[in-house]
């Protein structure tokens, strides 16, 4: 699966950027080191102007690349995602038995994650730590509607479709599988912020994973 990951470029919806950042080593340098650097002070203290003086180049060059820094994080979190569908369509491809095939796509959703050696660029273990404090920035805000409508967020969306018609393969009369994938999505986030600091309300610790968790749920809900 890594060979096959190596030779496919993420594509990424283009409303999400001015230029797209995988055509120029600028372009790649502004990815990785928004990461570190999202990482390292969190969102909220995030600037292009801190960026700039970090990758050493002008606040400028960044807003060719992208509008704000919002589009900034959409254009990760969307990258992000269209690396979980692909290791999801991967992983899952040649598995026969149907609830195998739910479980492995839940562990790939809700595992701990760890770097790809085939991206120079992007840490993904960093990327999913920004995810997991991040992501629902993208979701939360006045222009979500409209960013909807641009497609935005579709290859979110096409995971959770992805997983919703596994869950119907397994039990065709579950009446709630669209909100039970957002949920084990969503909520497996919140697991991995509770677990990482908030370690008194959530049964998750070095242990114990949210998969441990989604997986024991559907096996308990299912069958």
């Amino acid at each position: 699966m890594q060979d096959l990951l190596a030779n496919i470029k993420i594509q990424v919806n283009p409303k999400t950027y001015v230029k797209d950042p995988e055509t120029s080593d600028l372009g790649k340098k502004i990815i990785q080191n928004s990461i570190l650097l999202i990482d390292e002070i969190g969102f909220e203290e995030f600037t292009f102007k801190k960026l700039g003086e970090k990758i050493g180049s002008n606040e400028s060059s960044i807003y060719r690349y992208f509008e704000n820094k919002h589009k900034l994080l959409v254009y990760l979190s969307s990258w992000y995602w269209a690396w979980i569908e692909y290791r999801l369509v991967f992983s899952t491809n040649n598995i026969n038995d149907k609830f195998e095939k739910l479980k492995k796509a839940i562990l790939i959703v809700t595992e701990s994650i760890e770097d790809d050696s085939k991206t120079e660029h992007i840490n993904e273990a960093v990327l999913n730590k920004i995810i997991i404090e991040e992501f629902t920035k993208t979701l939360y805000s006045k222009n979500v509607d409209e960013e909807n409508k641009e497609g935005i967020f579709l290859i979110y969306k096409q995971i959770n479709y992805r997983i919703e018609k596994m869950i119907l393969d397994v039990n065709p009369d579950y009446p709630f599988a669209k909100s039970l994938v957002s949920s084990i999505i969503e909520g497996s986030l919140h697991q991995h912020f509770l677990k990482n600091h908030l370690k008194t309300i959530t049964n998750c610790n070095e242990n114990v994973n949210p998969s441990d968790f989604y997986i024991h749920l559907i096996e308990n809900l299912l069958r």
